[in-house]
């Protein structure tokens, strides 16, 4: 991997980890360079022998603070005086309103969102006792700012509760978009209940940038997205710069959620359907960071290799352009949350992008295409788990040349590409969407030859 020059930010002193109060960024005090090395070689040990060595490309690194847009915090304390944050080893609550991780725009609201909370006098839930009423809130911040708030609760009194005094919360939080409750009657250990109420908006404009201009990602309450939006940009933007240097006329972008990677590798829907695009061209416009030809990390990510020094660098080594001889592109994505796709559909058509999207099982669907329907690419971007032996095997035999795998999991990356030898690993990078942990992203690009 290259070796960049510029040195790294020193690690930040968080006040709750010199304390022992919270140990959840296992290396907040490990240098940047230091914690990507080992990222980088633990991916080496786990894809080796599938990777050769000239195909990995510079890490992207996810940042030493200021870097989370979602916050999951356990409500503990007491009713009118909340904590927000974690629970210890005891069961109480450790509130960790000033975690250096999440974005400014979170932890500045996390005060008055606890203000909020103890003014409802309603008590937090209390796991060894099985009673409380106050769970869990989630926070997720787009790039704009604005903020979805799901309160987690166990019961309807605390949902009457919270719609009774929304007024107030928009007052306190006016920067709040969408606010929600979910109701989580179990004593389970899950983050959420099946039950969602919406108070206040529908969806969360996450605005990223995309092939021809921006483009904005719905993000509904039960919605994922990735968790670190600068990385997320570098992500997307490497992917349709694979994309656009394969060219396929068709593309599958399985398990596409709110339709992240299929929408930054569409065509504007008037070039493909033969009038003028928005570029000089007419043709489609592969991804660019900015108008210096950043690439990926000119889109907030940053490129660090093996040492202790950053570097900026486009996502394959150089910039992309207008290419007016490619051609139209068909780009379908797949999801099994139909709340997803309608988010995706939404999205592209306030885009202007030509891409399409049903709700289905990813395996399912591709496993009863009949041969004619089969595409030229693929992305999978799947959970920890995999894409798993059945699609393996699929794309596997499937006449697929190009295939774009974007994993949470290098452990399952490395199950699912030793069952499909006859796709051979291009390229390869690490994304650190993670900083501070063991977890990252890691996606490559595989080719039929």
């Amino acid at each position: 991997m290259s070796r960049p020059s510029v040195a790294p930010a020193a690690p930040p002193r968080c006040e709750y980890f010199v304390a022992g109060r919270c140990r959840s960024c296992t290396f907040i005090e490990t240098p940047l360079g230091t914690q990507l090395r080992a990222k980088e070689e633990r991916c080496r040990e786990l894809l080796g022998e599938r990777i050769p060595e000239a195909a990995w490309l510079p890490s992207v690194d996810g940042g030493v603070r200021d870097f989370r847009n979602k916050a999951k915090l356990v409500v503990g304390g007491r009713a009118g005086a909340v904590t927000l944050g974690i629970l210890g080893p005891d069961g109480a609550g450790v509130d960790l309103r000033d975690c250096l991780i999440q974005e400014p725009a979170i932890r500045d609201a996390i005060g008055r969102i606890a203000a909020h909370l103890d003014a409802t006098g309603l008590p937090p839930y209390d796991v060894p006792l099985r009673r409380g009423e106050l769970k869990f809130v989630h926070v997720t911040a787009a790039p704009g700012g604005a903020l979805m708030l799901r309160f987690v609760v166990r019961s309807e009194h605390a949902l009457h509760a919270l719609r009774k005094r929304l007024p107030e919360l928009r007052a306190a939080v006016p920067e709040a978009a969408v606010v929600s409750v979910n109701l989580l009657p179990e004593h389970r250990a899950v983050l959420e209940g099946e039950r969602e109420e919406l108070l206040l908006g529908s969806s969360l404009d996450m605005r990223l940038g995309g092939s021809g201009g921006p483009v904005s990602l719905h993000l509904l309450p039960r919605s994922f997205f990735q968790t670190n939006t600068a990385v997320a940009r570098a992500l997307y933007a490497q992917a349709a710069e694979w994309v656009a240097e394969a060219d396929p006329a068709t593309l599958w972008d399985l398990y596409c959620g709110v339709g992240g990677f299929a929408l930054h590798c569409a065509d504007h829907a008037e070039a493909a359907s033969g009038g003028a695009s928005g570029g000089a061209s007419g043709g489609r416009v592969a991804p660019v960071g900015d108008s210096s030809g950043g690439g990926a990390s000119s889109g907030g990510g940053r490129s660090l290799g093996g040492g202790d020094s950053f570097s900026r660098a486009s996502p394959g080594g150089g910039p992309l352009r207008a290419s007016p001889m490619a051609r139209e592109r068909s780009v379908l994505g797949v999801e099994i949350s139909e709340a997803a796709v309608r988010s995706a559909r939404r999205s592209a058509a306030e885009a202007g992008l030509a891409a399409e999207f049903v709700a289905a099982d990813a395996t399912a669907f591709a496993t009863a295409a009949a041969p004619g329907e089969l595409p030229e690419a693929v992305i999978v971007n799947p959970p920890r788990r995999g894409i798993g032996p059945e699609l393996a095997a699929w794309l596997e035999a499937s006449p697929t040349r190009t295939v774009v795998y974007s994993s949470c999991n290098p452990e399952s990356l490395a199950r699912d590409l030793a069952a499909m030898p006859s796709l051979a690993v291009r390229r390869a990078r690490v994304f650190d969407m993670f900083p501070h942990t063991a977890h990252m992203e890691v996606m490559v690009l595989l080719h039929r030859p």
